[in-house]
């Protein structure tokens, strides 16, 4: 009798749990699952929201027209070249801020609070904010590079390659706050004893920091890399308010090549094709530097 009643009681129980939990199964559904496969459908049509009634399936069509066009593949070098540059900077310069902030000295948190402010800031405002600063004639960049160092003028907006490097001058600045919090949290989670035992020792700060900070962080400073890598690969906003794509095409990134062909050309399939294949590409690139954190948590152990 006990153990029936016991039975009936978890049953009422699992089913409390299944009414709370389907609701925002349901939710999640039709957030994340609905857009998805809608994508995937409308990438496979010639389909246009201008144009509904002129849908018509054409298979691969646009997949294969994007894959084959010299434009797109200068689109994926300059994103890849842009991507590798700005996480590499910010990744190292993470690292270096968060290194100095590891230590105790009077004014610590508020030097840690004003290094993760750019960080809290939208990043259209920050676009906005570079681009005066970018400004030739009369931004503060180029006056302190004119008036002050007595160098001439950059034209940093208007040049292709200057353009690259404000693009990630402007990314670098309000990202790699995210790099630092992540990393001060790594190495504030290394266990003290090993740096008693290493003073023991009389090992170096060199050494503590190559042979114990950096080993046992490496799983969250990959996570972090992996988190910036997906955010960088699908940069738009920075992009759009700072050079807005220019000079001519020279800074659109993959995302900026879709939102013109999605919502300026009004291309919606091919726009969702150039959608997915920027999902698989980050998608492949997360889990080459997932399995390697799986190998670095194996090690570990």
């Amino acid at each position: 009798m006990i153990a029936h009643d016991y039975s009936k009681y978890m049953h009422k129980e699992k089913l409390i749990k299944y009414l709370f939990l389907w609701p925002t199964l349901l939710i999640l559904l039709f957030l994340i699952a609905y857009p998805f496969i809608t994508l995937i459908y409308y990438s496979f049509f010639n389909f246009s929201f201008l144009r509904p009634v002129n849908t018509r399936a054409i298979g691969f069509k646009n997949y294969g027209d994007i894959l084959t066009d010299t434009y797109t593949w200068e689109r994926f070098i300059f994103t890849f070249k842009y991507v590798a540059m700005a996480v590499s900077i910010q990744f190292f310069l993470g690292i270096f801020i968060a290194y100095l902030l590891q230590r105790e000295f009077r004014g610590r948190e508020a030097i840690f609070t004003i290094v993760l402010m750019p960080m809290m800031l939208c990043p259209i405002v920050v676009g906005l904010f570079w681009k005066y600063m970018f400004n030739t004639e009369w931004g503060i960049i180029n006056y302190f590079i004119h008036n002050i160092l007595g160098l001439a003028r950059v034209e940093w907006l208007g040049n292709e390659k200057n353009s690259l490097w404000a693009t990630i001058i402007a990314d670098t600045w309000m990202w790699t706050p995210f790099m630092v919090l992540l990393t001060s949290a790594a190495f504030a989670s290394v266990p003290k004893y090993l740096y008693e035992a290493a003073s023991v020792d009389r090992a170096s700060g060199w050494f503590k920091f190559f042979n114990i900070t950096l080993p046992l962080s490496a799983p969250i400073l990959i996570l972090a890399v992996i988190f910036r890598l997906m955010d960088a690969m699908k940069q738009f906003d920075l992009v759009y308010t700072l050079t807005g794509g220019g000079p001519g095409n020279a800074t659109q990134t993959v995302s900026f090549t879709l939102y013109k062909t999605a919502f300026q050309y009004f291309y919606t399939g091919e726009g969702s094709a150039w959608a997915f294949i920027l999902l698989i590409i980050i998608i492949g690139l997360s889990s080459i530097l997932i399995k390697l954190l799986n190998y670095l948590s194996e090690r570990s152990k």
